[in-house]
């Protein structure tokens, strides 16, 4: 450092955090290239995204893994495709994260494997299974089992962790996804240590872990956190994070050492906040959203991973990848930021922001507590009605021009944009034939596998599942007997049968302030009278494995409180299932929510299912992550409109819904009100 600095500098610059980017699509081969490229610019930790049917515990031949696989990560069904995902990258030297929930176990028993073969000590290892289930029951749908059957995996992870791999964080507490789902500030951190609190307990009362060696599980306990654009909050927040984490693992679980009582997280910015409009402005809420989680040198994060600009469009390019880790790199080396101690202590803007958020989220975690714990408040639906809930809230700012959003509600007038004028070149196009290669590489392994040494592992596990012990050398066997992801998670599905999550709407209104529903309610009540029915019926249908369900469940509150009969059944719909609800239901209109990037194959599957049952009459909306290419063919193939996160105005897509249903049943139009102001900028397609 430069001696004649000025006064306040730390004695020696601050190690940066690990930086990553979070990759992995169409193959472990492709993947692995992908990794090392990042690699040789300078990444210093990876993070792997696995596809949907990994996530879920699903082979690529599955019936529900059509056109999921190799989207929105890799695919990996087995040994060798982890083998594959890591060849040439050693994983004793390299810091792996891998965002894998339901799967965490099997996971982790393949990377284990892979790692023993490369000849490390696992003992050295260090990275992160994500492993937090609870969020995937409230935001990000890719859950299997019950709450309390996949608590007791987390345990029994941990358990093992912690006598054969002392550096891995077995589980990271996930408040990211409760930030998308809705959550406010004191929520998310309620939310998330009510999380926390609930792994921590299952892991002491299930009798693996002496009490004296609770220190070293809170020690090894890591959270992934989100950051939103407004970065003071933000800041404020992860500083009430610490407070709290500090003063819980002290009191509640009699922690003495401060260090292990740090509270230790990793972050990705707000994938979900970017915005498909003037996707360009994305770059400086990435930014700022970055500043949250590093500025504050005693809350800093600990690992960071930024999304792409182009993530509301469809999947990154290695170039804009590059282009986020320079963000980063940028902020670590070039700025000061590094050189000096924290720069919040003694403000007092910022001591009673913590102080706010710290209160507040005391409540919540009480509250949640004072209902039985978390696995209590996700099964009565709390959990979910109140993120519901807050969402609607956040909608309603946005539409009503409360909340800015730059290029969206505001400032909408724009210059074309060179960063898109590639079209369907400014994403990663993933090859059709991927799918088909990994379906047929997956029926080669089992043909060329010992089958009965398979078949017993499997007969082991499902035992030991029936049993109290610890299913992590049951699943290590499964792995080394050439068990493939769809068998392991099969077989505990037996066990422990499936879970299909609440939906959180009932309650839930997204109406409130918003002037123009009551004209839209007119719209529907008019309608429905002159085709003679009680209310128009909307179906909302979820196909295919995506588990992101916000928009879906957004657009059914909007829906109902214009007056609609909403049908909706949740996630992971086949689209058999979907066809059937609307025969069944004798529904006016289905809108099919995809964001995924299977739209192409679930959707026609939809459409063909439809006409095959003599309902080919019945109009069909889709709404999702969809690129201005893959609209025209969606209309060819029979979709009545196409909308895409453009049309944010959530009453006006449920009026024009109306429209939908109008001239389907060849009605004639109203003389009344216009479209509220704007919506005819909006992206309609």
């Amino acid at each position: 450092m430069d001696e004649k600095a000025p006064p306040g500098r730390l004695p020696e610059r601050d190690r940066p955090w690990v930086m990553r980017t979070y990759a992995g699509h169409s193959s472990a081969a492709a993947t692995n290239a992908l990794f090392r490229r990042n690699l040789g610019k300078g990444q210093t930790g990876l993070s792997v995204a696995f596809d949907l049917p990994t996530q879920t515990g699903y082979d690529p031949d599955h019936e529900l893994a059509v056109g999921e696989v190799g989207r929105v990560g890799v695919p990996v069904a087995h040994l060798g495709d982890l083998r594959a995902l890591f060849q040439g990258i050693p994983l004793a030297d390299m810091n792996t994260s891998m965002t894998i929930n339901a799967p965490a176990m099997w996971l982790l028993g393949l990377y284990s494997t892979v790692a023993t073969e490369q000849g490390a000590e696992l003992h050295s290892c260090a990275g992160t299974t994500q492993n937090d289930i609870i969020k995937e029951y409230l935001s990000r749908g890719t859950y299997i089992f019950p709450p309390a059957a996949s608590l007791r995996l987390t345990a029994d992870l941990i358990a093992y962790t912690l006598r054969e791999m002392p550096r891995w964080n077995p589980v990271n507490i996930c408040s990211y996804h409760l930030q998308e789902a809705g959550a406010t500030p004191v929520q998310e951190v309620g939310f998330a240590l009510a999380t926390a609190v609930a792994v921590l307990d299952a892991v002491r009362d299930s009798g693996q872990v002496p009490a004296e060696r609770m220190g070293d599980v809170v020690q090894r306990i890591s959270f992934f956190v989100n950051a939103g654009v407004r970065f003071v909050e933000e800041v404020a927040k992860m500083r009430a994070f610490g407070a709290l984490w500090d003063e819980i693992t002290r009191e509640r679980y009699g922690v003495t050492n401060p260090k292990q009582r740090r509270f230790r997280y990793g972050v990705q910015v707000n994938s979900l906040g970017l915005t498909e409009a003037q996707p360009e402005n994305n770059i400086q809420r990435i930014v700022l959203e970055m500043l949250g989680v590093t500025f504050s040198r005693d809350a800093r994060a600990r690992a960071v991973q930024l999304p792409a600009w182009n993530e509301a469009l469809g999947l990154p390019r290695p170039w804009d990848q590059q282009w986020s880790l320079r963000m980063q790199q940028v902020l670590a080396y070039e700025s000061d930021l590094l050189e000096y101690p924290d720069l919040f202590d003694g403000s007092h803007v910022m001591t009673a922001l913590v102080d706010s958020i710290v209160s507040g989220a005391r409540v919540e975690l009480e509250k949640v507590l004072e209902m039985g714990g978390v696995v209590a408040a996700v099964e009565t639906g709390y959990l979910k009605s109140a993120l519901v809930a807050s969402l609607a809230d956040r909608r309603r700012r946005m539409e009503a021009g409360t909340d800015v959003v730059v290029g969206v509600n505001r400032f909408t007038e724009t210059e074309p944009s060179p960063l898109t004028a590639a079209g369907a070149e400014a994403i990663e196009q993933v090859d059709p034939a991927v799918e088909a290669a990994a379906a047929n590489a997956v029926r080669n392994w089992r043909a060329s596998r010992d089958t009965a040494a398979a078949d017993a592992a499997l007969a082991r596990l499902r035992a030991d599942a029936a049993s109290t012990t610890n299913l992590m050398p049951a699943t290590l066997a499964c792995v080394r007997a050439g068990v493939t992801t769809g068998e392991w998670a099969g077989a505990l599905r037996q066990v422990f049968g499936e879970y299909r999550a609440p939906t959180g709407l009932s309650g839930s209104a997204g109406s409130g302030g918003d002037v123009t529903l009551s004209a839209v309610r007119a719209r529907v009540a008019a309608t429905a009278r002159q085709l003679g029915s009680g209310r128009l019926r909307l179906l909302v249908g979820k196909p295919g494995l995506d588990g992101h369900s916000n928009g879906a469940e957004q657009i059914a509150v909007r829906a109902r409180d214009a007056g609609f009969e909403v049908v909706y059944q949740g996630i992971r719909l086949t689209a058999g299932q979907i066809v059937a609800a609307a025969v069944e239901e004798d529904v006016d209109l289905v809108g099919l929510s995809v964001l995924s990037g299977s739209h192409l194959a679930a959707v026609p599957a939809v459409l063909d299912g439809l006409r095959a049952a003599g309902r080919g009459d019945m109009p069909v909306v889709v709404g999702g992550i969809i690129p201005e290419t893959d609209t025209q063919t969606l209309r060819d193939a029979g979709v009545v409109r196409v909308f895409t996160p453009k049309d944010f105005a959530l009453t006006d897509v449920i009026d024009e819904l109306v429209t939908v249903v109008r001239h389907a049943n060849g009605l004639p139009e109203e003389d009344g009100p216009s479209p509220a102001p704007g919506f005819e900028k909006a992206h309609r397609r």
